[in-house]
């Protein structure tokens, strides 16, 4: 399986105390390879910083996080966001009604998926760019939202 993970689900990897943590650890092992966009790499920085920021986790966990992060970086498979990214995520986001940045991630998964010519499973717990990734041709994980 090609799996592409959003930052909500990259997210997950790293803060285990949230629920649905287990099975994206799970799903990323099954993985032939896991990939996300470069944007990721502060979603889910800023994302570690507010669980610290707003008490969910102590800071020394968030800082373990976060170092973990650091440390697995390099061994995704890091999509670059160019102009042909940005153009599609500005054509998903208005086909769609997504975000920013879940636009970007769509973007990304979809050209990943047209490069390859396999399928890609996209990670999110994001309802719309989960329910947009499905429109999309990719197979939308997990197959139900909690």
């Amino acid at each position: 399986m090609m799996l592409y993970l959003d930052s909500s689900a990259l997210t997950k990897r790293y803060l285990q105390a949230e629920a649905g943590a287990d099975e994206v650890i799970s799903l990323m092992k099954a993985a032939v390879r896991n990939a996300t966009a470069v944007v990721s790499r502060a979603e889910v920085s800023a994302a570690l910083a507010k669980a610290v920021r707003l008490n969910w986790i102590e800071h020394d966990v968030g800082q373990a996080a976060r170092a973990n992060f650091q440390d697995e970086w390099l061994g995704l498979f890091r999509l670059p966001i160019r102009e042909i990214t940005v153009s599609r995520a500005e054509d998903l986001a208005w086909k769609h009604g997504l975000r920013g940045y879940d636009a970007v991630h769509l973007a990304c998964a979809t050209l990943w998926h047209e490069s390859l010519g396999e399928p890609i499973t996209l990670a999110t717990f994001d309802e719309p760019l989960w329910r947009a990734a499905a429109r999309a041709g990719l197979q939308a994980w997990p197959e139900q939202l909690p």
